[in-house]
């Protein structure tokens, strides 16, 4: 999995919630420390924050906008910022994140999508 992908499946994965309060809180904690710290990365990348913000209203629109922008700003390559996408995995997905389920290496695909349960239509010429 790009570090992009992870910082991706890391918002997707904190919308989710635990069940206790101690879970919620955790990663609500998780998440917001995540997006803080990509508001901070994404300062003055207007089409960057909309995306951010698009994540919790038009989820269908947000992954390739902000996926450009994490990789422009140089947000894959924060070490605070992959580490706070790692804790809100290992949160909120700690059997997917120990059976592997987000090391996925990339290189070179095309048309790769993050989650489950995703419909594409791809056209390679």
């Amino acid at each position: 999995m790009t570090d992009v992908e992870l910082i991706i499946a890391a918002l997707v994965a904190g919308v989710a919630t635990g069940t206790t309060d101690v879970a919620k809180a955790a990663l609500t904690d998780a998440y917001d420390t995540l997006k803080r710290q990509l508001r901070t990365r994404l300062a003055g990348r207007p089409r960057a924050q909309a995306a951010l913000d698009a994540r919790e209203t038009e989820p269908a629109h947000w992954q390739v906008a902000l996926g450009d922008e994490l990789t422009a700003s140089g947000a894959a390559d924060d070490a605070d910022v992959l580490a706070a996408a790692r804790l809100l995995l290992e949160l909120a997905d700690p059997d997917g994140v120990r059976a592997g389920k987000y090391t996925v290496y990339a290189s070179g695909a095309k048309g790769v999508q993050v989650g489950d349960h995703n419909t594409q239509t791809n056209t390679f010429d």
